[in-house]
C-alpha cells in the first residue's frame, strides 16, 4: 500500500490493540485518545526505560572516571546508534535537541546563507516564526484543493535566491503527506537545501532520510512515544554549521582570548544532555520497530478511512484535508465552535484537539477560526471512532 494512501472501509489490521493498549497505563478504560498528534501515551517499556535511567543507573555522561559515568556514557551513545539508525542515518548525523523546535531554530539561526526560505501555508508555527526571527525572508508555496503542499508551485516560485526550503512531512492539522523526494530534487535545482519537519511522519511513516534525499530531519521524542525534551535534529552536513549555543561539553578547548569547538554532533549539545530522555527514546524505537512502522501505518490508515467515511455522511460536518491524511482527521461542524465540541465529546470520554493547532496561518487559509482534530496512534481502535462518531451525534442533538 503506498505511503499516505488511506483505506476506505473498515478498520480490520493485524495490530492487536487490546493487548497493545494494555501496555500504556495512561489509556485508562473508557477513555478514548484522540490526540496522539500533539503528544503520544507512552509505553510500560519507555517508563521502565526512563525510571531506570532515573534511578539505579544514573550518572552524567561524557565526563566521569568512575564505573557508572562511564557505563551511562556507553548506554547514551548507544541510544544516539539506535536513534539514527530507526531514520536510516550515521551516528554523528544526529545531534540530540529539546525537540524539533529546536532542531529548527538552530538550522534557522547557525546557517550561514540566510536568505530566502520557502515554506507552505500548512507549516506549524514552528517551521514559520525561527526562520522570521533568525532575519530570512520567506516565501509561501500554495496548496492544492485537497491540502497538500503544491509542490508543482513550488517548482515555478524556486529560484537561485532560494537557499532553503523548509516543509511538513506530514501536515499536523490535514495529514497531508509530502513528496519529500520530489521536493528535495527541487530544491536542489536551484541551489537549495531542504529541512523537513518530520514530527508527525517519524511515528507513522518509514522514514529513511538518505532515500529521501532532504538536507535536515527534524522530530521530538514525545510524539515517537518517547518522552518529552528531547528531540533529533539529521543533517550529513552539520559539520558546516557552526555552533548555535556556548557550554559545557561542546568546546575543544577554552581560553579567554579565544574557543575551539568540538565537532559535530557534540558541538550543538552544550550543558549537560538529556540523558535520560535519550535513553527513554532508544526504547521507544525499540518498542515502535517492534510492531513495525508499516503495520502501524497501515492500522492508521484504516481508522482514518473509517472515519472520514462515516464523517462525509453528515452534512453537518465538513472535512479538511485529502482522503490520504495519514494519522489525523480534522473537521468543522456548522454552527458549533470546536471548542465546544471538545468540550461535549470530553463529557463522553472522548479526547480530541481544538483550536489553531499552531497553524494559524492554515486556519486563514481554510476560512476557520480552529478546527476539530482526531488523531490516531498504534493503540487506537474501532471503539475509538465508534464513540467519536456516537459523541459527535450528541453534540449534534445539543445543538440542533
Amino acid at each position: 500500500m503506498p505511503i499516505g494512501h488511506a483505506r476506505p472501509r473498515g478498520v480490520s489490521t493485524s495490530l492487536d490493540t487490546n493487548g497493545i493498549r494494555n501496555q500504556f497505563p495512561g489509556l485508562t478504560p473508557g477513555w478514548h485518545y484522540l490526540d496522539t498528534a500533539a503528544t503520544a501515551q507512552k509505553p510500560q517499556a519507555v517508563i521502565d526505560a526512563t525510571v531506570n535511567a532515573m534511578g539505579r543507573d544514573y550518572a552524567t555522561v561524557h565526563r566521569g572516571v568512575y564505573a557508572r559515568s562511564a557505563d551511562m556514557t556507553l548506554a547514551y551513545e548507544a541510544a544516539r546508534r539506535r536513534i539514527a539508525g530507526f531514520i536510516g542515518a550515521k551516528e554523528d548525523q544526529i545531534a540530540f535537541v529539546r525537540g524539533a523546535t529546536e532542531a529548527i531554530n538552530l538550522v534557522a539561526y547557525a546557517h550561514s546563507k540566510k536568505g530566502r526560505v520557502l515554506l507552505s501555508v500548512l507549516e506549524h508555527h514552528s517551521n514559520i516564526v525561527p526562520w522570521q526571527l533568525a532575519g530570512w525572508q520567506v516565501d509561501v508555496c500554495p496548496l492544492t484543493a485537497d491540502g497538500c503542499i503544491d509542490l508543482d508551485a513550488a517548482e515555478k516560485m524556486l529560484t537561485p535566491d532560494h537557499t532553503m526550503v523548509a516543509f511538513a512531512h506530514v501536515s499536523n492539522v490535514l495529514g497531508s503527506p509530502l513528496d519529500v523526494a520530489r521536493a528535495a530534487d527541487l530544491a536542489h535545482r536551484v541551489g537549495a537545501e531542504l529541512l523537513i519537519d518530520g514530527c508527525q511522519a517519524v511515528p507513522r511513516l518509514p522514514v529513511d532520510v538518505a532515500a529521501l534525499g532532504c538536507d535536515y530531519y527534524a522530530f521530538s521524542g514525545h510524539k515517537l512515544y518517547g518522552p518529552t525534551g528531547i528531540g533529533v535534529l539529521w543533517s550529513d552536513k552539520l559539520d558546516a554549521l557552526p555552533p548555535w549555543q556556548g557550554g559545557g561539553s561542546m568546546i575543544d578547548r577554552v581560553t579567554f582570548e579565544r574557543t575551539t569547538y568540538a565537532p559535530a554532533p557534540t558541538r550543538f549539545e552544550a550543558g549537560t544532555p538529556a540523558i535520560v530522555e535519550a535513553l527513554g527514546l532508544a526504547a521507544a524505537v525499540d518498542y515502535v520497530e517492534a510492531i513495525g512502522v508499516e503495520a502501524i501505518h497501515a492500522h492508521e490508515c484504516a481508522l482514518v478511512g473509517s472515519l472520514r467515511e462515516q464523517l462525509a455522511r453528515k452534512n453537518s460536518i465538513t472535512l479538511f484535508g485529502p482522503d490520504s491524511s495519514a494519522g489525523i482527521v480534522s473537521f468543522a461542524m456548522a454552527g458549533v465552535h470546536p471548542h465546544d465540541i471538545g468540550t461535549i465529546l470530553d463529557e463522553s470520554g472522548v479526547a480530541i484537539r481544538a483550536g489553531h493547532h499552531c497553524a494559524q496561518p492554515l486556519m486563514a487559509h481554510l476560512g476557520v477560526p480552529a478546527t476539530a482534530r482526531a488523531s490516531f496512534g498504534l493503540y487506537s481502535n474501532a471503539d475509538d471512532v465508534t464513540a467519536l462518531v456516537e459523541g459527535l451525534a450528541r453534540v449534534e442533538r445539543i445543538f440542533g
